[in-house]
């Protein structure tokens, strides 16, 4: 088990003691590529049926639902990822069942198609029995807070000149995610040593979805796509 497996494990642990009685909800944020879901998959096979997993990438919205929350808000909410791109109400209902579990009880997980841009079938959806010792959460933003305005900080925001999809954005972390945020027992945060190595293991990452190594295309895809992450991420 590696060194951050341990402390995350020491951290449930300790909610374990304080109340026995529930699942220990712990969170695991960091930025994109930095490990967070491969310490929580690692925890949860380890420690099944006893820990279940799933990530905030598990409920994003799909591209039609972006689509439409760029149409009401700004242009750049089709890109999944930033506040607002994910359907919190599924996450929250997926713990809500697992904390109300019986023995025999069974709760979907949801799991989120990435190449096709939709959530996969429900049959698709791996299932827990009963209730947890723990859950554990995986998101880039989970903890975040709102940032203040400033001038663009890249050239994605410099689409948001007037710093709609930035306020949007600062919104749904005032309301929805800090809600969702504080039933937390604990969250752990994996912080990058720099904004270069974000690239760097975001790019890793995508060689790892895909099976092969990218395209000069879908480098070019990567290196705009983790700017819409840039400034909640520093």
């Amino acid at each position: 088990m590696s060194e951050l497996a341990k402390l995350i494990y020491r951290v449930i642990q300790e909610q374990r003691a304080r109340n026995s009685d529930r699942p220990a909800l712990i969170g695991v944020s960091g930025a994109q590529g930095s490990g967070k879901t491969t310490v929580c998959q690692l925890l949860e096979g380890a420690n099944r049926p006893r820990f279940v997993q799933f990530s905030i990438d598990d409920v994003y919205l799909d591209h039609v639902q972006r689509a439409e929350l760029a149409a009401r808000t700004h242009p750049l909410f089709v890109t999944r990822g930033p506040p607002g791109t994910h359907d919190i109400g599924l996450a929250r209902r997926t713990i809500e069942r697992l904390f109300a579990a019986g023995p025999d009880d069974e709760t979907p997980l949801p799991r989120f198609d990435k190449i096709k841009d939709v959530m996969k079938p429900l049959s698709d959806w791996p299932v827990a029995r009963g209730r947890p010792e723990a859950i554990l959460v995986d998101a880039w933003c989970l903890g975040a807070l709102p940032v203040p305005p400033s001038p663009p900080l890249n050239v994605v925001e410099e689409e948001d000149m007037n710093g709609v999809w930035r306020e949007t954005q600062n919104e749904f972390l005032r309301t929805t995610y800090a809600d969702w945020f504080a039933s937390f027992d604990a969250i752990v945060y994996l912080r990058a040593p720099s904004w270069d190595v974000v690239r760097r293991w975001r790019g890793e990452q995508e060689v790892t979805l895909r099976g092969r190594a990218l395209t000069a295309e879908e480098e070019a895809w990567i290196d705009r796509f983790i700017l819409h992450y840039e400034r909640i991420t520093r």
